[in-house]
């Protein structure tokens, strides 16, 4: 491939001369993987851009997959597991955003968090969020990735993202080049580094040249999954492919069979004699037309047509009789009498829903609602809940590698400050349900509980830090606090000292001992 064919498009964000060299600094056999199934090419000198299969089958297959998901995910079964985990994880939330940025753990300035809680609205305004929240998430979870092209000003970075605009998945992919040497020690290749990019097609498959995008100009979200071989993306719904396809497979059967099977079909023996076969044919089509001549009145136009269908299997059998034999006869074909069993239809059913991850119960109509105590949530809800969690926290990529791009660009951090908060940064989802609520509630209630039946051995055989940390599960650093806030609302009145207490009421039980004498 030529050099022309490929152009450079976006902005990249680099590190600085002493990151890349200490970078450069260290040795590996294999390039650092990561769970985007980028395609790895192997880069000499600067003609790297040869090496790029920009019509390889990779690309094509990607391209189909993707597609097959979308297929899928419009069987009627597939699509209402999907709602009920869009619902679930994305829920919608009159009084703000339904995710919200969660800097508790962060060791900065309220001023920092401030304009990072800021740019995080900044970020899901452009992003439509709030409207287009739950289609975002559908999108990626059905594809298995999601692609964005960050648009930004050349000319003044400093004002950041100026729009974040979808990519179609089946369009891009993205492509590493790897540059290695040879160790003149072992003879093994050590890899020097890695370069990644991106390449746009409008019609993958069917052109030769694309569109190459830096590595920052484009924010790709993947699934997590890989293939067998570790080399391809797949969706959540790869393992649903093949349920799906038998149970269409057998509702397309079953609806055959009844089609075939459930009339009664009439069977005409015609008498031919000793004629010859091409008159036996024709004598018999003329006993089919005769008998078989049905006007059809056609109510859109007030005509009146006449409709001819000569051996059809769904209705009468015509069979020629020859000389020798019974006059003419019509009997009767009996139909099938197992059509109402579904039992194989239910078992690909049960199947594919048990490869979507989501509970049987929630997709049975028959199945009734309850909400109650967590002992009375099934095991299924449980695994569920989880699942849902694990969605949640790998579709964050999205929102931290925009939050990311946007601080660095508009200098509010550097680079290193993401590197040292990116594990503390945490972000809240709204939830829809009352689950968590039940059981962080049935907890306390029984750590409570729990609390009620040691209060007489503290002092004698428990102390309270170990009630604190056994008991009520507190950590070293929340139960110091808890003690400092206990103690602050005793100074400012909130809560009663004990020891004021205790003198008050010596002081009535005198009063009341001196005025028993004085009555006396």
């Amino acid at each position: 491939m030529a050099d022309n064919t490929l152009k450079l498009f976006g902005f990249e964000i680099k590190r600085s001369k002493k990151s890349d060299a200490d970078a450069k600094k260290l040795k590996s056999i294999v390039p650092p993987v990561d769970e985007d199934g980028a395609g790895y090419v192997t880069a000499s000198g600067t003609h790297f851009a040869q090496y790029v299969d920009i019509d390889g089958d990779k690309s094509k297959d990607n391209a189909a997959l993707i597609l097959k998901y979308r297929g899928i995910s419009m069987h009627p079964e597939v699509d209402a597991a999907i709602e009920d985990i869009m619902n679930e994880a994305i829920s919608g939330s009159e009084e703000g955003f339904p995710v919200e940025l969660v800097l508790d753990d962060v060791d900065t300035s309220k001023g920092i968090k401030n304009k990072i809680t800021e740019e995080f609205k900044d970020i899901l305004n452009m992003l439509r969020f709030v409207d287009l929240g739950h289609d975002i998430f559908r999108k990626w979870y059905i594809d298995g990735r999601l692609a964005f092209h960050v648009v930004v000003d050349d000319k003044q970075l400093g004002k950041g993202i100026m729009d974040i605009r979808p990519v179609d998945s089946a369009k891009i992919r993205k492509v590493k080049e790897v540059v290695s040497k040879k160790d003149p020690v072992t003879g093994a290749k050590i890899i020097e580094e890695t370069n990644e990019h991106y390449i746009y097609q409008e019609k993958p498959g069917q052109q030769a040249t694309g569109i190459k995008l830096t590595k920052d100009s484009v924010l790709y979200v993947t699934s997590g999954l890989l293939d067998a071989d570790q080399k391809r993306v797949i969706s959540f719904l790869h393992k649903a492919l093949k349920p799906v396809n038998q149970l269409r497979m057998m509702e397309d059967s079953l609806v055959i069979y009844r089609l075939a099977r459930a009339p009664e079909r009439r069977i005409f023996y015609i008498d031919v004699g000793n004629m010859q076969k091409g008159k036996a044919e024709e004598y018999m089509k003329g006993i089919m037309s005769r008998y078989r001549n049905k006007l059809v009145y056609d109510a859109s136009t007030g005509a009146i047509k006449d409709d001819r269908k000569h051996m059809s299997m769904l209705e009468d059998f015509w069979l020629p009789r020859r000389e020798g034999g019974r006059g003419t006869e019509i009997s009767t074909l009996p139909g099938g009498d197992n059509l109402g069993q579904i039992d194989d239809i239910t078992y690909f059913q049960k199947r594919l829903y048990r490869s979507l991850n989501v509970p049987i119960a929630r997709l049975e109509q028959e199945a009734q609602f309850s909400l109650g105590r967590s002992t009375e949530i099934s095991r299924d809800e449980l695994k569920f809940q989880k699942f849902i969690d694990r969605l949640r926290k790998r579709f964050s990529k999205l929102f931290s590698e925009l939050l990311k791009r946007q601080l660095i660009l508009k200098n509010i951090i550097t680079e290193e400050d993401w590197d040292e908060w990116a594990n503390e940064i945490r972000y809240d989802f709204v939830r829809d349900n009352n689950f968590v609520e039940l059981k962080e509630a049935e907890l306390i209630q029984n750590r409570m509980a729990t609390m009620d039946l040691v209060q007489g051995y503290i002092g004698e055989y428990l102390s309270k830090g170990w009630v604190a940390k056994n008991v009520l599960q507190l950590s070293e650093e929340e139960w110091k606090d808890m003690k400092e806030e206990i103690d602050q609302e005793k100074k400012d009145g909130e809560i009663p000292d004990e020891e004021e207490n205790g003198e008050v009421e010596d002081e009535q039980e005198v009063d009341v001992g001196t005025g028993a004498d004085s009555d006396e």
